[in-house]
């Protein structure tokens, strides 16, 4: 296993932060039925980078197909 740091203005943190907090309680709204459980914002990140991977590793499969929608939303088309 690896770990890759990256940098981010304080403002993102925070905003990733609230993104976390909605999908943890989402979570708990849901009894824990959710694919990755409460989130962090490191968990968040985890599972965006794992859903990245998905493009190669599972093409075809809906995380898959969102997150080659996003990419090319940003104009990577994949």
């Amino acid at each position: 296993m690896a770990a890759i740091t990256i940098e981010l203005s304080d403002e993102r943190i925070a905003r990733l932060r609230e993104v976390a907090q909605l999908c943890a309680d989402a979570d708990a709204e849901r009894s824990g039925a959710t694919t990755h459980g409460a989130l962090t914002a490191e968990a968040l990140l985890a599972m965006l980078a794992e859903d990245a991977t998905f493009v190669i590793g599972r093409p075809g499969c809906w995380e898959a197909q969102d997150m080659a929608t996003v990419l090319s939303a940003h104009g990577y088309e994949i």
